[in-house]
């Protein structure tokens, strides 16, 4: 069975869409996903389940969540090819705390030229794919690019997350395949 990395967008984020992370888990299993799989308590998961569509999937946990807690929370499906690609294809492999903005859809040209005329002293990124590389030498905390910004500008959803916990989906996805 193929294995998929789902990104929730949104939960456990200052208190708000509140989802413990074996809840989430057992979510995914009565789905019928298998090898369910956590990483911190903000909405990382790997799962196996059959060949299907990221649209299909996305809309399956979409529907789950909110039937259960009553709101939504988008989320994004990504195949582990994915993870090691947006991983390789870094082109700030020499910084330490880069992230990495996955986005949903391909961003239409008008909006990326957009993008690519704002900048920000001491904030950073590069857009390869559908990923929105960046980093903020001065922190994160104080980034005028932030995940809404970049949604924004492109008219895409998209979700971030840091380095660590982008290798660590990758481990994750190859682990429910061994």
């Amino acid at each position: 069975m193929p294995t998929y990395i789902s990104l929730l967008r949104g939960i456990n984020v200052s208190g708000q869409k509140k989802i413990l992370m074996v809840d989430l888990k057992s979510l995914y299993e009565e789905l019928g996903f298998t090898n369910v799989q956590t990483y911190i308590q903000s909405g990382n998961v790997a799962f196996e389940y059959k060949k299907t569509t990221p649209i299909k999937l996305q809309k399956m946990i979409l529907d789950k969540i909110n039937n259960h807690y009553g709101f939504e929370v988008p989320n994004l499906i990504l195949a582990p090819k994915e993870i090691e690609e947006a991983l390789d294809n870094n082109p700030y492999q020499h910084i330490e705390k880069p992230y990495f903005t996955f986005l949903s859809e391909f961003p239409k040209q008008e909006n990326i030229d957009a993008l690519n005329s704002i900048s920000f002293d001491n904030e950073f990124f590069e857009l390869i794919a559908k990923v929105i590389y960046s980093h903020y030498p001065n922190g994160v905390g104080r980034a005028k690019m932030t995940l809404n910004f970049f949604e924004k500008k492109l008219k895409v959803n998209a979700t971030a997350r840091n380095l660590n916990t982008t290798k660590k989906l990758l481990e994750m996805a190859k682990f429910t395949t061994d």
